[in-house]
């Protein structure tokens, strides 16, 4: 009989103190592989996520809830127990917790925990196994240590906003942010990636350590080629819209109906593209004839390939170039993308049951992107109430139903 997957991570504790979206997202991962996720929120409050509506979930009967759905993104297979770390009782809670958890992630301003003996130094001197992940704006030295950071500041600060929208020349041009919380959501899998690093390094060891995540580092690292284009040549990126600096064709293009998708990064794919539009004459054209040299002359071909590709529809183009391995398709928008027949053969929409007492029946969310052939994610827990799961965690932590009463009255919990 096979045995029934627990997760790559089965068995590891996370300290979830985080809230929001970075550290969220990080500890979401690693409760999608297995490991079990406590996530610690205020009483009567909760991740500020929770408020952050509209859109908000809706009851069996269609109503809308107080619950917002940001939330639910990445707060799957975590069960939520509230505790006041405000209150001695509650630190004291928490360090007992923490002291039996193989990792803690948090996102407090940098020294915000010490007050509350949550800090690196003080849960590792009593677990020195305990792998401690911060998570800030700006990290835990230089000049702006101190302050709150968020993505759409670090977006800015970045740089990042510098490159994305359209020239300032043309309508709706000037700096955008992009539509997600970008430095975020690759910061918590930064900081993930970190964290099973120091597993394997405690494999090794015996020893767990703190990891230092910034907000600020992760924008800087993820502009990629346009950094490296500054760094090595000097070459200070500007905004483009959708067209690409180093690569052409690889952008919109106007059809008979909207728009499509062009992504050619090879001669090879223009050949094909040209042929295919009736045109193979630009595939022969000495200033198309490399990607360097289609790129020096964009301004002389894409004006050529956009009154071409107006005299097909969208559906027409993708039809003709799809068994052409010519890069091609729709610019969908989110109803669409998840209408797709491949978004919906991969399973990319998951909808788990819940039954925490306030009408909400069930709630669906994207589908982990890793996929491991033998111990791939397990989907255990819709994203919980708030305190749905206090009483049921904090037995396993030890504490008998007298004394989760006393802290309950106590306001503690």
């Amino acid at each position: 009989m096979k045995k029934e997957n627990a997760g790559a991570l089965a068995g590891l504790k996370v300290l979830d103190l985080s809230r929001v979206l970075a550290g969220p997202w990080c500890t979401q991962i690693l409760a999608d592989l297995g490991a079990e996720v406590v996530k610690i929120e205020r009483p009567g409050v909760g991740d500020d996520t929770r408020g952050w509506g509209p859109p908000f979930l809706q009851d069996a009967d269609g109503n809308d809830t107080d619950q917002a759905t940001y939330f639910t993104a990445c707060n799957r297979n975590k069960r939520s127990v509230t505790v006041d770390m405000a209150t001695p009782e509650g630190q004291a809670l928490l360090q007992q917790m923490a002291a039996q958890s193989d990792i803690v992630v948090e996102n407090f301003k940098t020294g915000g925990l010490k007050q509350y003996g949550l800090d690196h130094e003080s849960l590792r001197a009593a677990n020195p196994r305990l792998i401690y992940c911060s998570v800030t704006g700006f990290g835990h030295d230089g000049p702006h240590a101190q302050r709150a950071g968020y993505d759409l500041m670090i977006q800015a600060t970045s740089g990042m906003m510098s490159i994305t929208g359209r020239p300032d020349e043309v309508p709706g041009g000037g700096p955008l942010r992009v539509g997600v919380a970008l430095t975020d959501l690759f910061t918590g899998v930064y900081a993930s990636t970190a964290i099973l690093a120091a597993l394997e390094v405690r494999h090794r060891t015996g020893e767990g350590q703190h990891i230092d995540m910034a907000l600020l580092d992760v924008g800087m690292a993820i502009l990629a080629n346009q950094a490296s284009a500054f760094l090595n040549a000097g070459v200070v990126p500007q905004r483009q819209g959708n067209s690409h600096p180093s690569l052409a064709p690889y952008q919109d293009f106007q059809t008979q109906d909207g728009s499509m998708l062009l992504a050619i990064g090879n001669n090879g794919q223009f050949a094909r593209f040209c042929e295919a539009a009736g045109h193979a004459e630009w595939a022969a054209d000495p200033r198309f004839a490399s990607n360097t040299l289609r790129v020096t002359h964009r301004e002389v071909l894409i004006p050529q390939m956009q009154a071409v590709t107006r005299t097909r529809s969208t559906a027409d183009w993708i039809a003709l170039l799809e068994d052409k391995a010519v890069p091609c398709g729709p610019i969908n928008n989110i109803a669409q993308a998840f209408d797709d027949e491949q978004v919906k053969a991969r399973g990319l929409a998951v909808t788990l049951p819940r039954d925490a007492g306030d009408g909400i029946t069930s709630i669906t969310g994207v589908a982990s992107p890793l996929r491991l052939s033998a111990t791939p994610p397990v989907l255990r827990y819709a994203p919980p109430a708030l305190g749905q799961h206090t009483d049921e965690v904090l037995a396993e932590f030890g504490l008998d139903a007298e004394k989760i009463a006393a802290l309950r009255a106590g306001g503690v919990l």
